[in-house]
């Protein structure tokens, strides 16, 4: 927990102490994902509306694919990295609200998943504030995991990260 929150104190130092730039739909942004997983969140856009997005942070609660009516209390270490299409006219607003939508793949150890591998499909909304380095998201993420075992599982997150020039 001294980790997550040492983390959010650089971030907001970062924020404070660095240029004022425009709302960002290009270059480098790193941040925080809270839900599933919690921890560290990178976009990096390739043209106008496509780009990557990285996500590295751990998990609670055991196998959710093939829950049996109990976690086992395992934690797990998750990573994921998708290709993601933008929609900014979407949504009409003073404020850019684009949609987004992609597909990607993740990665699960521990907590009864033991190096499993899943297709993601991911949907969602991100908020590009003007005149600010961030964007804050919100996406529903569903999974087909294709090993140990094969099932359906969603995965859900809220986000925001900071955009480096």
């Amino acid at each position: 927990m001294k980790k997550i929150f040492l983390l959010i104190f650089i971030l907001g130092a970062v924020m404070i102490f660095t240029k004022q730039s425009s709302a960002q739909d290009h270059g480098f942004g790193m941040g925080l994902i809270l839900g599933e997983p919690t921890g560290l969140s990178a976009k990096l856009w390739t043209s106008k509306i496509n780009a990557f997005d990285f996500g590295l942070g751990v998990s609670v609660g055991g196998d959710r694919i093939s829950y049996s009516g109990n976690y086992n209390n395992g934690s797990r270490v998750h990573f994921h990295m998708d290709y993601l299409w933008h929609s900014f006219s979407a949504i009409s607003s003073s404020e850019r609200f684009p949609l987004y939508y992609g597909i990607g793949g993740r990665f699960n150890s521990g907590g009864g998943y033991d190096g499993s591998i899943g297709v993601r499909g991911v949907f969602g909304i991100a908020w590009l504030p003007h005149g600010t380095p961030i964007d804050v998201f919100l996406e529903v993420v569903p999974v087909l995991q294709l090993t140990n075992t094969t099932g359906f599982g969603i995965d859900a997150g809220l986000g925001i990260r900071y955009f480096f020039q």
